[in-house]
């Protein structure tokens, strides 16, 4: 059922990116006086089309739903009837030719913004930006923050909630800066600005530098009491149930749940005497946690959530919305921002100053999407957001084969005052396919090597 949800959301979320990208190429297209034969959704054999006359535009949805294309009147693909040639792309003006192929990475950007503009509008509800304890020797403990500092604006950009914290730290890390200023509020109500110092090897990796910025958000200590209990799991198969009160495991007395947790975690496949408390009586309760891989290691899990108080959860979360006019700059901010933070990670990683591990593979993105869509609406419009900016991006790229390689060779075009001849294009298309199957390939390897972890 879990490949099943991720390979539907994954699905519908890349059928919807691409097909937008070539309905950017088809819109142009029509607009520039180009006759497009057929507009599709989907790849291979078509399933269902339409078509008002022989000579308007078939619309077409076909087998393979991943993406789309649009087939022009071209001289370079086949025989173009005469009656056609004025409307063959490759007998367009420079700047009109250029403007379809534009037309799809563009599209994709224009999309982001969009779904960025919903997820502000719909508003989502997240963790407040406070931190957990500081330990020492991390990017954090030398800027001197402290337990309980909560996060108010990064670069003067606000921050109000955890993941928006994360993401503005992480943007302006990759942009190069290393000095980033952190205006925080403390316990006692002060604000003051604290500056992060990071070098060349802390921004390498998202990662890596998460481990050495040493930001964890505030965790209240929990009373180690039943929440929600998944179905199939050990701890439904024992009879617990939500409102149970954990005393102790094999007589050791059990003050916190997260000295529950790592109990549980230390005894994979062991069975487990526990005392509970239900109703106000003490029952005894046998358990065994089930194992799961972590890492090369396996830990224990009974599959059930802690039970948090509604009026502690109310002080630690944030509702955060904007009105549909105040949102429109914002997300135009959050795409150009998304944007440049992409490109300048493919430049480290091409120059060899951030890792490619980096990469993202179909895999890693099908993922994502499953998890996203499990969590709700609006994150799922964010991952969607987020994809449409990492296609756009990618495919004006001036790599031969892609957006950006056609608008290269159009470059050249207008500097040489005729076009590149096809027997270049040819041999640099060719090396434009063996660098993204290369790219392809490795990101593969990276998904597959996430997989075993």
């Amino acid at each position: 059922m879990d490949l099943l949800h991720t390979l539907f959301y994954f699905i519908v979320a890349i059928s919807v990116l691409v097909s937008f990208h070539e309905f950017g190429h088809f819109w142009v297209a029509r607009k520039a006086g180009v006759k497009v034969l057929r507009f599709s959704v989907g790849f291979g054999k078509i399933l269902w089309s339409y078509q008002k006359n022989p000579e308007s535009t078939e619309y077409a949805i076909s087998a393979i739903p991943l993406g789309g294309y649009v087939k022009m009147v071209d001289e370079r693909e086949g025989k173009v009837k005469d009656e056609d040639l004025p409307y063959a792309f490759n007998r367009q003006s420079l700047p009109a030719r250029m403007a379809i192929v534009a037309a799809g990475p563009l599209f994709n950007l224009v999309l982001a913004v969009a779904l960025f503009w919903s997820v502000l509008v719909i508003g989502e509800t997240g963790i407040k930006p406070i931190l957990g304890a500081v330990e020492q020797g991390t990017l954090a403990a030398a800027a001197g923050f402290l337990e309980g500092d909560e996060i108010v604006s990064i670069e003067d950009k606000e921050t109000p909630t955890w993941n928006q914290a994360m993401s503005v730290l992480v943007s302006s890390a990759l942009d190069g800066e290393q000095d980033i200023k952190v205006d925080v509020k403390s316990l006692d109500g002060q604000q003051n600005v604290k500056t992060l110092q990071l070098t060349d090897k802390d921004i390498q990796n998202p990662d890596v530098l998460y481990q050495r910025l040493g930001f964890k958000p505030w965790s209240p200590k929990l009373q180690p009491v039943i929440g929600k209990v998944l179905l199939d799991s050990a701890a439904s198969a024992a009879g617990l149930k939500e409102g149970d009160l954990i005393l102790s495991a094999d007589g050791t007395g059990i003050s916190d749940w997260m000295q529950w947790v790592a109990y549980v975690k230390s005894h994979p496949n062991v069975t487990v005497k526990l005392e509970i408390e239900r109703d106000g009586a003490r029952l005894p309760v046998i358990i065994t946690p089930k194992s799961v891989a972590v890492g090369k290691n396996t830990e224990g899990k009974v599959g059930a959530s802690v039970y948090i108080p509604e009026e502690l959860m109310k002080s630690v979360t944030v509702e955060y919305s904007m009105s549909p006019l105040a949102a429109i700059p914002v997300a135009f901010e959050t795409t150009y921002d998304y944007s440049v933070t992409s490109l300048k990670m493919i430049a480290k990683m091409v120059v060899g100053k951030a890792s490619v591990e980096n990469l993202s593979g179909p895999i890693s993105i099908a993922q994502y999407a499953g998890q996203s869509a499990t969590m709700g609406l609006v994150p799922f419009l964010k991952y969607m957001a987020l994809i449409s900016v990492s296609l756009g991006i990618l495919n004006i790229l001036p790599i031969p084969v892609l957006d950006g390689g056609h608008l290269l060779f159009f470059v050249l075009e207008g500097i040489k005052g005729r076009p590149v001849s096809e027997r270049a294009q040819i041999f640099f298309q060719q090396i434009g396919i063996a660098l993204l199957v290369s790219l392809m390939a490795l990101a593969m390897f990276l998904d597959v090597g996430r997989l075993f972890e």
